[in-house]
């Protein structure tokens, strides 16, 4: 009886913290591709050619970002919001919804 309890308690326990984990936001590629408007003046997603910085066409078919990390949305995300390589931050000029729309968007192209 005791090790039911036990068992029991952890599992609500486990469940519990992850509803409570934030969830990740789907994002609306239409309005992503919007939203990159002001990205497509550094970044082509037409063809392979760099402009000012890395075309991302095809970005989710990678490997790896430019600075060696894995191809997932939360290192995207991670690199829009700090910037580098003369790309600004992007932390504080795109809302949340934003930056979920635009990754969004870059899983389309």
């Amino acid at each position: 009886m005791r090790k039911f309890i036990v068992s029991s308690v952890s599992a609500v326990m486990i469940f519990g913290l992850a509803a409570l984990a934030p969830a990740q936001k789907k994002g609306d590629a239409e309005k992503g591709k919007e939203v990159f408007e002001q990205c497509s003046v550094c970044h082509n997603v037409d063809t392979d050619e760099k402009k000012i910085g890395p075309s991302l066409k095809g970005l989710f078919k990678r490997d790896k970002l430019k600075n060696g990390k894995k191809v997932t949305d939360d290192n995207v995300k991670a690199v829009i919001n700090a910037g580098g390589n003369g790309m600004p931050s992007y932390a504080d000029m795109l809302s949340d919804d934003e930056r979920a729309d635009v990754i969004a968007y870059l899983h389309t192209i």
